[in-house]
């Protein structure tokens, strides 16, 4: 097992909860983090952009409180997601924020990071990328991150097609660093066989969406509890890069999500406007692992 210094005896459970538009706010990351899994949140779910700093100052405010207050009890670091892209404008402005409070962990999306490496490693943070294929992993391999996010057939977000059993194990032959697995998985048995299978640590978002915490809509949170995999549909429409929603939330936008068209990769758009916004309001985002999502449960339980 390859489980960096950073969070060796400050995890209850080995996981990480995964960054989720909109749904992941401060109130979830720091549940997450009391209850000794990584809590992350997207730097764009902080708009606008100056609210990033004071989500970054309330949440290392609260888990140094409670820490200080509970110092027998594990209190997991927490994690802020930078999407590296050209679109993404705020890109610079965020970053230089994740090194003002010293984030423990940036989690790395789309291209290479090479400049957030450096930044992150300037005063000793960790840089995990996401990514749906070996040839991703190799580019951000070589930019020198410490942990590798394999991004599984099945997993909500901007899923890949890749099995874990596969994937993992060729990410495994060419890196020793740290191997996240993400892909449907919502229990601690699913976390225990993806460290049987070679994971690390595991990477856990849909099943904190059905959460007390979550910054998500009673709506939404009922359709993860009554969906099962087959309600999950794999676009490109949404974003244009392909991923996991919830099929009840197409129909509702007024849609047949067995005929929806190809999305403009091209086309990506990580802007603040309210359209884009709303979209990602109306289209929910879910993956198969609302097989086994029963219940509405506090983060902790």
């Amino acid at each position: 097992m390859t489980i960096p210094t950073l969070l060796q005896k400050k995890l209850r459970v080995p996981l990480i909860g995964a960054p989720m538009f909109i749904v992941s706010t401060p109130k979830l990351v720091i549940e997450q983090c009391k209850a000794g899994i990584v809590g992350s949140f997207p730097a764009l779910n902080a708009r606008p952009e100056q609210v990033l700093d004071e989500w970054l100052q309330q949440i290392t405010d609260a888990l140094d409180s409670y820490q200080a207050e509970n110092p027998d009890i594990p209190v997991a670091p927490f994690a802020v997601n930078q999407i590296v892209h050209q679109s993404n404008s705020r890109l610079h402005h965020d970053v230089a924020l994740c090194v003002k409070y010293k984030v423990p962990i940036v989690i790395t999306s789309l291209r290479p990071p090479a400049e957030v490496v450096d930044a992150v490693h300037s005063y000793g943070g960790l840089v995990f990328h996401d990514v749906i294929n070996v040839r991703h992993a190799r580019k951000a391999i070589e930019q020198g991150v410490d942990g590798i996010i394999a991004v599984c057939t099945g997993a909500g977000g901007h899923a890949g097609t890749i099995s874990p059993f596969a994937l993992v194990k060729e990410i495994r032959a060419e890196f020793d660093g740290t191997i996240i697995l993400s892909g449907s998985m919502s229990c601690g048995s699913d976390i225990l066989a993806a460290q049987a299978m070679g994971a690390d640590l595991a990477y856990i978002g849909t099943r904190f969406i059905a959460t007390e915490e979550a910054n998500a809509s009673s709506e939404y949170k009922a359709m993860i509890v009554n969906s099962r995999s087959a309600d999950i549909i794999y676009t490109s429409l949404f974003s244009g890069v392909s991923g996991s929603y919830l099929r009840d939330s197409i129909k509702r936008a007024g849609l047949d999500p067995d005929a929806l068209p190809q999305g403009d990769k091209s086309k990506l758009s990580l802007s603040n406007d309210d359209s884009k916004a709303k979209a990602w309001r109306d289209i929910w985002s879910a993956g198969q692992s609302v097989a086994g999502i029963n219940d509405i449960l506090p983060v902790r339980q």
